[in-house]
């Protein structure tokens, strides 16, 4: 396993990391300590979760994934060999979207933050996080795949980055977080951040936690000069696409077991036909090399300087398996003139 440090702080984090979101929905715990057990021995340390896995999140459901991570966590008494990390969520976009978690309300105010973080630790069964994110912003933005900016009003009740900034403050020095960091981040929201921590004195962004792949390389437009000049990581999720990029949904195929066969039915972030053509090219590619999809994928991802850590997410160990081979794959000059040339020809089809 290779490790790099958690933009300005000492934590070193493993290159591939475990991502939890479908534990509860497809996973079952035995099959999520299963995958932890695997992971770990395999040299992972960085474990993401947040309060409103499994995804899409559901009452009946909501909380699992941290619960079966926590119990693993007393039952094998490593917790000082884990970066754990979880996220506060924002506020539903939809109505109804998330009425379960605070009654859809959860700005990144005190109230929200302190009974959202006080749960977590408790269902992760320890005092601290390494990392606490939050998991979009508070503010109406553009993410979760939106292009364009929403020219609207924000909610009377969101919070001001300074707010939220102060609570999160306040939970570092309380010693109940080591870091903090964002996730589905702007840049102008990750300015303001930096500003605020500058001028206030207060806790300072560590990691921005938001999509990137083939199929999405927004990042490289705008935040990853934050990451170069501001010594901040992008821990970036998704870098498989939902499984697209291994190929496994192409011609309309739809694998039983799948996620987009089961929890994800009508989910269409990444099966635009632009998207569908960008995932079959990437693959020719991958196979002309004697590579796997998922290895030309992820070691895409993993080789950028910004990347602190790729977050996986796999629902087998088998797949766990091929995406750590990942770490053993050098891309050479020839693949990655393909790979950029593909880019040119169908930017970023999928955000």
């Amino acid at each position: 396993m290779l490790y790099r440090h958690l933009g300005h702080t000492d934590l070193k984090v493993s290159l591939l990391s475990l991502g939890t979101m479908t534990w509860g929905h497809q996973n079952s715990e035995q099959d999520a300590h299963q995958q932890l057990d695997a992971a770990v021995a395999a040299g992972v340390n960085f474990i993401d979760t947040a309060e409103m896995y499994p995804t899409p999140t559901h009452a009946e459901t909501w909380t699992t994934t941290e619960r079966y991570l926590g119990n693993w966590i007393k039952a094998r008494g490593q917790r000082d060999k884990l970066v754990l990390a979880s996220k506060v969520s924002g506020p539903a976009r939809e109505p109804k979207g998330q009425s379960h978690i605070r009654d859809g309300l959860s700005h990144h105010d005190r109230k929200n933050i302190v009974a959202a973080l006080e749960g977590s630790l408790r269902r992760l069964q320890t005092d601290y996080l390494d990392l606490y994110q939050l998991h979009w912003p508070d503010r109406s933005s553009n993410f979760f795949g939106l292009r364009e900016y929403p020219y609207v009003d924000d909610h009377p009740q969101t919070a001001a980055i300074e707010e939220t900034l102060a609570v999160l403050d306040e939970q570092v020095k309380a010693g109940k977080v080591r870091h903090i960091g964002v996730s589905n981040e702007t840049p102008w929201g990750v300015a303001r951040f930096l500003r605020h921590s500058e001028d206030k004195g207060l806790a300072r962004i560590a990691s921005i936690q938001n999509p990137y792949s083939l199929l999405n390389r927004l990042y490289e437009n705008g935040l990853s000069e934050f990451s170069h000049r501001e010594g901040i990581s992008l821990l970036a999720y998704s870098p498989l696409a939902f499984g697209t990029l291994t190929g496994k949904y192409l011609n309309g195929a739809l694998p039983e077991g799948s996620r987009l066969a089961s929890v994800y039915r009508t989910f269409n972030r990444y099966g635009s036909d632009e998207a569908n053509s960008a995932i079959a090219s990437y693959v020719r590619i991958a196979k002309a090399y004697g590579l796997t999809p998922a290895q030309l994928a992820l070691a895409f991802v993993i080789r950028q300087p910004f990347v602190a850590s790729a977050i996986t997410g796999q629902t087998t160990l088998a797949q766990l398996q091929e995406n750590l081979s990942a770490l053993e794959v050098k891309l050479s000059d020839e693949v990655l003139g393909e790979i950029q040339a593909m880019h040119r020809r169908i930017p970023n089809p999928s955000p």
